[in-house]
C-alpha cells in the first residue's frame, strides 16, 4: 500500500459514497446517543440494534432521564437484544455520568474509561464519532482491513495491542475532524466490504495496492473461529427466563419460572447467574423480579 494520507483518503472518498445512513452518525444526535448505540452494537449485528436504539433514545434522551429509573426497566427496554449485562452498564453509566459530569457525557478518553462498562475501544469509538477527536478506534473490522491492506496478512484476532493502536493511528489524518471520519470509514469498509469470509475485494477502493490481495489472499494463521452455539446452552435458558421478568408486569413467582424450561438443574443454574449478575432479584420467598423492584 502507498503512504498512509493515500490509504485513508481513497477509504474516505468511498466512505462518502458507500456509508449507510445510521441515525447514531447523524453529527445532530448527542454523545449520549452515540455511546448507546456503540454499547448496543458489540456483539450485536445493526439490523437488530436499530429499534432498539431508537426505542432507548426517545425514551431516554439523556442520562439523567435513564438514571432516575430503577435499573429493571434498562433491562426490560433491552428486550431480546442480548447480552442484558450491556444494560445494566448503561444504567450505572447513567448514574454515573450524571453524579460526576452534571449528565454531559465526558469527551475525555481517561474520564470516559473511568464510566462503568466502558473499555478502551468504546472510550476512544465516544470520543472520536461523538466529540470528533483523533483517537484509533479498532474493532475487529479495523484490524482485520488494516492487516490485509498493510501487512499482506490476516488477522483474525479480538484483542487490540498497543501496538495495533499506534499503527492505525498512524494512518489517520491530522486534522481531527477528518481523522474521526476516516476512522469510522476503516470500521464500515470492515464491516461491507474487507469482512471475514468472502471479502468483495472487486468494491474495494484499495485493492490494486493491498498487500494482502497481492500475497495471494493467504488464509489467517490458526485454526477458524467457530461461533458459539446457543441452543440447549445456560445463555437460552438465561434468556427465557429474563424474558419472563421482563413480560410481566410486576413479580413473578417461581412457578411461571419453572415452566420455561424443562430440567430443573441447569434452570436453577441460570437463575443463580441472572441474581448473581444483578439482572434479576428475589424480592419474596419463591417471588422474582427484575433489579430495583421494592422487596415484597
Amino acid at each position: 500500500m502507498g503512504e498512509p494520507p493515500a490509504l485513508a483518503d481513497a477509504v474516505l472518498d468511498w466512505y462518502e459514497v458507500c456509508a449507510r445512513d445510521l441515525p447514531w452518525r447523524d453529527p445532530r444526535v448527542s454523545p449520549w446517543a452515540v455511546l448507546v448505540s456503540e454499547i448496543m452494537l458489540q456483539q450485536t449485528p445493526v439490523n437488530r440494534v436499530l429499534p432498539v436504539w431508537h426505542e432507548w433514545t426517545d425514551r431516554w434522551p439523556t442520562p439523567a432521564m435513564l438514571a432516575a429509573e430503577p435499573a429493571g426497566e434498562a433491562v426490560r427496554m433491552w428486550g431480546r437484544l442480548g447480552y442484558p449485562r450491556r444494560a445494566l452498564r448503561l444504567h450505572q453509566t447513567a448514574v454515573a455520568v450524571t453524579q460526576r459530569h452534571g449528565g454531559a457525557i465526558p469527551g475525555d478518553v481517561d474520564e470516559l474509561l473511568r464510566l462503568p462498562g466502558v473499555g478502551t475501544y468504546t472510550a476512544r469509538a465516544v470520543a472520536a464519532f461523538a466529540f470528533r477527536q483523533r483517537h484509533a478506534v479498532i474493532d475487529v473490522n479495523v484490524r482485520r482491513f488494516v492487516s490485509r491492506a498493510i501487512d499482506g496478512r490476516d488477522d483474525q484476532r479480538t484483542a487490540t495491542s498497543r501496538r495495533d493502536l499506534e499503527r492505525v493511528e498512524s494512518l489517520l489524518p491530522m486534522d481531527p475532524q477528518t481523522a474521526a471520519r476516516v476512522s469510522a470509514a476503516f470500521m464500515e469498509l470492515g464491516a461491507l466490504v474487507c469482512v471475514a469470509r468472502s471479502p468483495h475485494c472487486d468494491a474495494c477502493p484499495v485493492t490494486e495496492d493491498c498487500a494482502w490481495q497481492r500475497a495471494g489472499r493467504p488464509p489467517a494463521d490458526g485454526p477458524p473461529r467457530r461461533p458459539q452455539g446457543y441452543a440447549g446452552t445456560d445463555r437460552q435458558v438465561r434468556g427465557r427466563l429474563l424474558a419472563v421478568l421482563r413480560e410481566a408486569p410486576g413479580p413473578v413467582r417461581h412457578e411461571l419460572l419453572d415452566a420455561t424450561w424443562d430440567e430443573p438443574v441447569q434452570r436453577g443454574r441460570a437463575l443463580e447467574g441472572l441474581l448473581a449478575d444483578g439482572l434479576a432479584m428475589l424480592v419474596a420467598p419463591g417471588v422474582y423480579a427484575l433489579p430495583g423492584h421494592r422487596a415484597i
